[in-house]
């Protein structure tokens, strides 16, 4: 029993002294936020792409309607609005009435009109008769031409009182009919039924439909670039969330710089369209000349870093914020001019938590 107990301890020594072996793999750990700080973040990477025909810049604007595209409807007598027929914003044509009013004027100048044309008779008579006395010799010429005097006068105030007579469309009885004198809406209804109607202030405003202009505010960095007759456009969503272009040119350029806004101020016409209404504000692109190139990303790629635009641009595994120049910003994108080359990737999302980031 010896010899095999012995032949045991030593078969157990030398398995004891063999190396050992494993057949365990190598797993990838899940990243550790200490040393990733964009673990855990939901970072959408865009591509920068070019873009030609880069626009000056975007600016805002209020729609307005040109000088010629409001008339103002005046009475010339002062009276009483017996009738009304229209309200604001009621859309009218050309020559429709607008309003019934009376007024006691006229039927003085009516009467006043008939007592001139009875002067004109008389004057008439009489300068004739003086005429053919001065020719025979009766009277001296200077009776004769004094006679003709007074019929001009009294002529020249008959034309007068026709004029006033024929004015507003007055009847006999000093009722006026007021009317429009385009086609378009009424902005002012003034007068009520029944209440006053003075002639020294107008009691309609209509205004024309179909030419619209924008008022600009240009900073100082574009003034000396805009010129009148550079394109423009507006982007306005409709109703269906459906993207309208509308398109325009700029007509004027103020010569000199607001001093209250530091702005220079410029008009630019602009086409009718849904949504086009006066008194709207609007973001206006400038369009620039054809054939310069730009940079265009995502608008909310886009943040403010101490008083500059910035966007967060990958380098390697991090993204680092660079100073940018935009120049023109839709509601889904940013033209940039510079601080960007076509084929960088930004971040496009999570710009806010970059952002922080950086600032530690």
């Amino acid at each position: 029993m010896k010899p095999r107990l012995f032949a045991s301890i030593a078969l157990l020594a030398a398995l004891a002294a063999l190396p050992a072996c494993s057949d365990t793999v190598e797993t990838e750990t899940a990243p550790d936020a200490a040393a990733d700080p964009l673990a855990g973040l939901a970072i959408d990477a865009v591509k920068v792409s070019e873009v030609g025909d880069l626009p000056l810049g975007t600016v805002l604007g209020m729609v307005t309607l040109p000088p010629e595209a409001r008339v103002a409807v005046t009475t010339p007598f002062p009276g009483a609005a017996v009738r009304v027929y229209v309200i604001e914003g009621q859309a009218v044509r050309r020559g429709q009435p607008l309003a019934l009013v009376r007024s006691a004027e006229p039927v003085q100048i009516r009467g006043d009109l008939s007592r001139a044309r009875s002067e004109v008779g008389l004057a008439e008579a009489r300068a004739n008769r003086l005429t053919q006395l001065a020719e025979e010799g009766v009277i001296a010429q200077a009776r004769a031409d004094e006679a003709r005097a007074a019929l001009a006068q009294a002529r020249a105030t008959v034309a007068e009182q026709q004029r006033l007579a024929s004015l507003g469309g007055v009847g006999p009885d000093g009722m006026m009919t007021l009317t429009a004198p385009i086609s378009g809406r009424v902005a002012h209804v003034g007068p009520e039924t029944g209440g006053p109607v003075d002639g020294m202030e107008a009691p309609f405003v209509i205004e024309a439909e179909g030419a619209y202009q924008v008022e600009l505010q240009l900073p100082e960095r574009l003034a000396k670039a805009v010129r009148p007759g550079m394109p423009v456009e507006i982007m306005l969503s409709n109703e269906g969330d459906e993207r309208i272009t509308v398109g325009g040119q700029i007509l004027a350029v103020s010569p000199s710089i607001d001093p209250a806004t530091r702005a220079v101020l410029a008009r630019a016409s602009i086409g009718a369209a849904p949504g086009i209404v006066a008194g709207r504000n609007v973001s206006v692109t400038i369009k620039g000349s054809a054939g310069t190139k730009g940079m265009a990303v995502p608008a909310n790629a886009v943040t403010r870093i101490g008083g500059d635009d910035h966007v967060f641009v990958r380098d390697g595994k991090a993204y680092k914020p660079r100073r940018v120049t935009v120049v023109a910003t839709t509601s889904d994108q940013a033209v940039i001019s510079e601080g960007l080359k076509a084929g960088e990737v930004v971040a496009a999302s999570s710009i806010a938590e970059l952002k922080a980031m950086s600032a530690e």
